[in-house]
């Protein structure tokens, strides 16, 4: 008998294909269910969509999730995959492909990436696993901001061996399990180069963030005067007289903040940034090639080593409002320590301080979003990011989801949370060569010292947070792991979706996000 005969009862003791759209949707905002059970069968609720008399819904058997289509009488459809009679309900099985996400896209609109333009407040997700989207779009649901549930880089992609097809098309089946009809984003993520935008944007991702670290000068930074001048004297002259003319010697006031830039300090940010700048207008100019205005241009200016001045800021986005570049968000380098996967490290009062002079220029501006990279768990600055942004913000998080991932791990699976841990320590010196992070993993205590009931605190501490962190490449690719811990978190979804909800909860509350009104 067909592993589908079972989902088939489920459909006809449910009269679910004699149910209108109107009487699915009453069905999934009057129950409290989840899914619908029988053995090893379950049906996601908020799943069920009626189109062309045919039903859509996402289902799972034991740990193969998928597509399913099923009608009254045979049809044919372009998804991949053979249509099966069942008692008379006719079913098709649908695999998880990126050809099969895009045409659900297409029957359901509502799956597809979008711009965020013009929305006020947006969060990077961040789902490195392909299987976390869930539990952001329960808080997604719950809170006044549109998620970016597709964000990866290019780093995170080598790391997890998946593409960025991959990627949105695990978020669009992710989007229509949960029936998330609000609108999210999709992030090509610090990427450098033009062909790694176009692979991009063949995955449809309308969101670009541009990484101008490999195209800026950041060494001229510590350059004397002297060589200042000399560098800014290769410029051409009519370039040199419209950035003296525009910066050299004047102060400029925005709202509460007064900035004043000198002759040297005008010349250090054209040696500093001119060509990246230019390379920013001729990526803009091949967004609009290809989407249109349906796109969102993130410039980030975080990768460097050191915090960036006020005065670079206000260079930098006149700059590219100069040359008509479309800047839907903009992301400093941050005074103090935003490190991977623990709290804020530094003066919260100087923070507070330049942060709302940053607030202040992109107001005067054009009132793009100022956008936190490295943004999760920095619990302490949360409040006044909230404030002096007025939540016209962009968040980007990764790495913490993997984190409650683990989290999970650890409370579901005690033996396989060892070995990782254990491992974690193997992966370390390679994998820390790609990230900036102080941990002394000496402070972690020894594994087989801790009981299993407390695993979870490792996920609580700095050292071992970014330890495990940042060897997540390692760690999902391991042989003896990989298999293992999918399986661990797709047997236990319901967990997984109940930390990341609690943990994503805690970020958006802080940051003073309101709730939706119901």
């Amino acid at each position: 008998m067909s592993n589908l005969a079972q989902l088939a009862r489920i459909i006809s003791s449910n009269d679910l294909l004699t149910q209108s759209q109107e009487d699915l949707d009453e069905l999934k905002t009057s129950t409290q269910v989840y899914q619908i059970v029988e053995d090893q069968t379950k049906v996601y609720i908020q799943s069920l969509y009626k189109k062309n008399s045919l039903l859509f819904g996402i289902a799972k058997i034991g740990r193969d999730k998928f597509l399913f289509i099923a009608g009254k009488e045979s049809f044919s459809v372009l998804y991949s995959g053979t249509v099966e009679n069942l008692s008379g309900i006719f079913l098709q099985k649908v695999a998880y492909t990126f050809e099969n996400a895009e045409l659900l896209k297409k029957d359901f609109p509502f799956t597809a990436p979008i711009s965020l333009r013009e929305k006020q407040t947006t969060v990077g997700c961040g789902d490195r696993l392909g299987c976390c989207s869930v539990g952001h779009i329960h808080v997604a649901k719950r809170f006044d901001f549109y998620p970016v549930l597709a964000q990866q880089s290019i780093r995170e992609l080598n790391f997890t061996k998946r593409t960025y097809k991959n990627v949105t098309s695990d978020v669009v089946f992710m989007v229509f399990q949960e029936g998330y009809e609000k609108g999210y984003g999709a992030d090509g993520d610090h990427l450098k180069t033009m062909d790694d935008i176009n692979t991009a944007l063949d995955a449809d991702m309308p969101m670009i963030t541009l990484d101008l670290s490999e195209v800026m000068n950041p060494d001229a930074g510590n350059y004397p005067p002297e060589k200042i001048k000399e560098e800014f004297a290769k410029i051409d002259p009519k370039e040199q007289e419209r950035i003296i003319s525009t910066y050299a010697d004047k102060t400029f006031v925005f709202g509460k903040s007064k900035i004043a830039v000198s002759m040297n300090e005008a010349k250090k940010c054209a040696v500093m940034y001119e060509s990246a700048l230019d390379f920013a207008k001729e990526v803009d100019t091949h967004l609009t090639n290809r989407r249109g205005t349906k796109y969102d241009l993130e410039i980030s200016i975080d990768e460097t080593t050191y915090p960036t001045l006020p005065e670079h800021h206000l260079f930098i986005i006149k700059e590219l409002l100069y040359r008509g570049v479309t800047v839907n968000s903009l992301a400093p380098r941050f005074i103090g320590e935003f490190q991977k996967a623990i709290d804020y490290i530094g003066n919260i009062n100087e923070f507070k301080q330049q942060f709302s002079t940053h607030c202040d220029i992109a107001k005067a501006h054009g009132d793009y979003k100022v956008s936190v990279h490295s943004g999760s768990d920095k619990f302490s600055v949360y409040p006044p990011i909230g404030k002096y942004t007025h939540l016209r913000l962009h968040l980007k998080t990764a790495g913490t989801s993997w984190l409650e991932a683990m989290r999970c791990i650890s409370v579901c699976n005690a033996e396989l949370y060892r070995k990782m841990h254990k491992k974690a320590f193997a992966y370390f010196p390679e994998a820390s060569k790609f990230y900036h992070i102080t941990a002394d993993l000496t402070k972690i205590k020894e594994i087989d010292e801790v009981s299993d009931k407390d695993l979870p605190k490792f996920l609580e501490q700095d050292e071992s947070r970014q330890l495990l962190h940042i060897t997540y490449g390692g760690l999902v690719n391991d042989p003896e792991i990989r298999e293992e811990f999918f399986n661990t978190l797709t047997d236990n979804e319901e967990k997984l979706i109940e930390i990341l909800e609690k943990h994503f909860t805690k970020h958006v509350s802080l940051l003073g996000i309101p709730k939706l009104k119901k």
